[in-house]
């Protein structure tokens, strides 16, 4: 999928990574890069740390608008944009989002994946959340989003890393819905009705919730 970058969200791994070089003494190139290495480790381990952290918050804490606004602000401030041809050296991949919080980077598709993940995690029903794929107008690209509905019939709020604010999609008509879907199936853009899911997609969306499931990344017992 060719999905819309952005700018990046955070510069704090660059910003390290230049001071330490500029502090530190002269020392053999291959030392520095150890060094470097095990300080992009540290950041790393500090930033899954920290999501860890907001997942373990008592959901019972904030109502779920609260929720979505610091899932969004987190995620979209601590992973920056790349293509997965740049993160992962392939043209599509969905990683899950422990592996984007690691990297620190990820397409469209992994802010929005790291986003449901995140909110079904806190106790958000799955069946509020959709990842929806869509067509930014504005940078003529396909593009994923990740829409809550408070209720079935209700317009949806639209969690994204192009324009960081949470808005009803009302108000988005720079983006253009084609399908969404999550653990209970695939809706259309124009119909609120489940339709048959391709098995190819089936396959590679339960292939993402086992690898979530097993690096953490998904609770053990999804909420519905």
């Amino acid at each position: 999928m060719s999905s819309c970058s952005s700018a990046p969200h955070h510069l704090l791994l660059s910003s390290l990574l230049v001071t330490s070089m500029l502090l530190s003494p002269a020392r053999p190139a291959e030392a520095q890069a150890e060094h470097l290495a095990g300080l992009s480790s540290a950041i790393s381990d500090a930033r899954l740390s920290s999501w860890h952290n907001l997942l373990g918050q008592n959901p019972h804490d904030d109502d779920e608008r609260a929720q979505l606004q610091r899932v969004n602000e987190f995620i979209n401030r601590s992973v920056t944009f790349v293509s997965d041809q740049q993160a992962w050296g392939i043209d599509d991949y969905w990683a899950t989002p422990a592996q984007t919080l690691l990297l620190g980077q990820g397409d469209c598709e992994d802010f929005a994946i790291a986003k449901y993940f995140s909110l079904v995690r806190l106790g958000v029903p799955s069946d509020k959340l959709r990842l929806t794929f869509v067509k930014a107008l504005t940078q003529n690209q396909a593009h994923m989003v990740l829409a809550y509905y408070p209720t079935p019939s209700a317009q949806p709020l639209i969690l994204d890393n192009l324009d960081t604010r949470i808005r009803p999609a009302s108000e988005r008509a720079d983006l253009l819905p084609v399908y969404s879907f999550n653990n209970h199936g695939v809706f259309l853009a124009k119909s609120p009705q489940r339709v048959s899911q391709p098995p190819e997609f089936l396959a590679r969306w339960n292939e993402l919730s086992e690898r979530a499931l097993a690096d953490g990344s998904a609770p053990s017992a999804p909420r519905s």
